[in-house]
């Protein structure tokens, strides 16, 4: 059995083990990156239908503008100048509403996102200059959203619930149905969201909005590329099947491959949950242990992939989010079998060889685990090749199906044009990603009692540590910051954002 010694090992290699390791790697750890796929990137990944690239998670990223955070964060870690960008127009949302003829704009730059919507909504302008400043605020309120070292949430920002915020700011019910009309990006429940995943999810794409042009995969391509730069390893087919503890530390890690990759620290990129029933209760706490294998967890998704025949359909380059009406947007994630697809995100590509056309199309909505729960036992991927049964493509047929139907209703005939379709279900997520349950966004943040629903990066045990979606915050922007928490974990907060802004500003 082969022993390799390095300084950290992370498992997993999403974006927030990539960055992890690019960060303690360019602070000299001799570091290594364990992936169970056949592909690094976890989100990042992208996969090729019909000679079409379809992304799994990165459908647009925000605040890549020059000297904006997500800019600043991705210099810093060496591939901002290599990524190739697409600037997505200015209206780059648009909400639909099924029993409303109007698409409502998302606009870039916080006075072209006021402007535009004063169009539909003339007598609220106070409310729309004051949630772009309350997003703005709320924001400030978490430091590394701005590259700054403070560790103070303030209560108020915590439990500040969306749907009382909304209710507060004004007294129009569209417009409010509006203003959350992308609650995708962050599955919000009624009940339980506070403003501020809401702020924090929406606020950057504000900033700024772009495609990744051939795919998110760069991301993590780039981000390998300087690890290996850096000294750093990284290896695909090296699920790892059990932690080695010694003295009440980890000592090593095991591979299905047959390898154990020892190290003086573990961060830990895959679903805190896992993580921990991987490890075993008996190494923690039961309060700890109970807590965070108990948390509630966001809904996971339905994707469904098009490949469209030459020049059939006219290419829009800003993204739809359909709901059946303004209540739903509240309760989409509880959908009804009967009302389901409920909502939907929708996004294309454009067919460069004839431009003005769409020659992909994504459609994407909420899909519980229950759905898919008969097949729980299955496994399939590309690494390890496993089959669902008949039942289970009837049951993906069918939705999709149902997908196409709801999606007519914008794009009439969209049926008849279409070459090939594809569909990723929970299972898709749980099997590639790791999520538990296929969740979409790991921990669902609860304002009733924030401090529960947030998981540390430091865990109970001296020399693991957590990063990834399950930390913090997710998405691109707050997944970055939550893998430079983890790092200012081990290397010290004053020490690590002084050593970023240096290197940005000197």
């Amino acid at each position: 059995m082969n022993l390799k010694e390095f300084d950290i090992i992370i498992v997993g290699s999403g974006l927030g083990g990539l960055v992890s390791a690019v960060v303690m790697a360019k602070h000299g750890y001799r570091v290594c990156v364990l992936e169970k796929n056949n592909q690094f990137g976890g989100n990042l990944q992208t996969f090729s239908r019909n000679k079409k690239i379809f992304d799994t998670g990165v459908h647009y990223l925000g605040g890549l503008d020059e000297g904006q955070n997500l800019f600043q964060y991705f210099a810093y870690l060496g591939i901002m100048s290599s990524l190739k960008l697409e600037r997505m127009p200015t209206v780059f949302d648009e909400i639909l509403f099924s029993d409303d003829e109007n698409r409502y704009p998302i606009a870039q730059g916080y006075d072209r996102f006021v402007n535009e919507l004063l169009t539909y909504f003339p007598d609220e302008e106070v409310a729309l200059r004051k949630y772009v400043t309350d997003l703005q605020d709320t924001c400030k309120a978490f430091p590394l959203y701005n590259l700054e070292d403070k560790q103070d949430y303030s209560k108020q920002v915590l439990d500040l619930s969306v749907k009382k915020y909304f209710d507060d700011l004004t007294a129009n019910k569209k417009l409010k149905a509006v203003l959350v009309g992308t609650s995708f990006l962050y599955a919000g429940e009624e009940s339980k969201t506070p403003f501020y995943v809401h702020a924090l999810s929406v606020n950057s794409y504000i900033l700024s909005a772009f495609r990744c042009v051939d795919g998110g995969s760069q991301i993590s391509k780039l981000l390998i590329r300087e690890l290996k730069k850096l000294g750093g390893k990284a290896y695909k087919r090296q699920k790892v099947i059990k932690y080695h503890l010694r003295e009440g530390k980890i000592s090593e890690v095991e591979t299905t491959e047959g390898n154990r990759y020892a190290a003086d620290l573990f961060i830990s990129n895959t679903d805190p949950k896992l993580t921990l029933r991987q490890i075993g209760r008996n190494h923690f706490r039961n309060v700890y242990f109970e807590r965070i294998t108990a948390l509630p967890v966001t809904v996971s998704s339905f994707s469904v992939h098009l490949v469209l025949m030459e020049k059939k359909v006219r290419y829009s380059a800003s993204n739809l989010f359909y709901h059946l009406n303004s209540d739903s947007v509240w309760s989409a994630s509880g959908y009804s079998t009967t009302t389901w697809p409920a909502m939907y995100m929708l996004s294309m590509t454009e067919d460069k060889q004839n431009v003005g056309f769409a020659d992909t199309v994504t459609v994407l909505t909420y899909m519980r685990f229950d759905e898919v729960r008969e097949w729980n036992d299955t496994l399939n991927t590309v690494t390890d090749i496993g089959v669902r049964g008949a039942s289970y493509e009837r049951f993906k047929l069918q939705k999709i199906d149902q997908m196409v139907t709801e999606v007519e209703k914008e794009i009439p005939h969209l049926r008849e044009v279409i070459k090939a379709s594809y569909a990723s279900t929970p299972l898709s997520y749980r099997d590639y990603i790791g999520n538990f349950e296929g969740s979409l966004y790991g921990p669902l943040k609860d304002y009733n009692d924030p401090l529960r629903t947030m998981i540390s990066p430091k865990s109970k045990i001296p020399n693991l540590y957590f990063t990834g979606q399950g930390i913090n915050m997710h998405g691109i922007l707050g997944v970055t910051i939550g893998a430079v928490a983890t790092c200012a974990e081990i290397l010290g907060h004053a020490y690590l954002i002084r050593h970023i802004r240096e290197s940005l500003f000197s």
